[in-house]
């Protein structure tokens, strides 16, 4: 009997305990994938790898722009959950940038 494979952590580092189940991939799980990316590069929550919650405006600017990219890119052709999703991460994550900047 074949035995299971660990699955990959942070830096590829095996991982015995991790869940190695993934979510399906649809464009609601990226967008809130990339909005969780933005929302730890604000300090807005820990970051899941090291426990920390760090600030890197730079990071958290280049998140919000991709999403904005994505948003223009994809206009009229979302669904309309998928549209008030997007509209209203960028809203939250443009207003905390905007506090976290001053």
């Amino acid at each position: 009997m074949p035995k299971e494979k660990p699955c990959a952590g942070a830096q590829g580092r095996e991982n015995k305990n991790a869940d190695c189940s993934m979510p399906e991939v649809t464009f609601s799980t990226f967008i809130l994938s990339m909005a969780s990316s933005a929302l730890v590069q604000l300090g807005e929550v820990p970051n899941p790898e090291n426990g920390r919650t760090d600030q890197d405006l730079l990071m958290a600017k280049h998140s919000i722009d991709i999403l904005s990219m994505l948003q223009e890119k994809t206009r009229n052709n979302l669904d309309a959950s998928e549209k008030e999703m997007l509209d209203a991460l960028l809203y939250e994550l443009r207003m905390k940038f905007v506090m976290k900047s001053r």
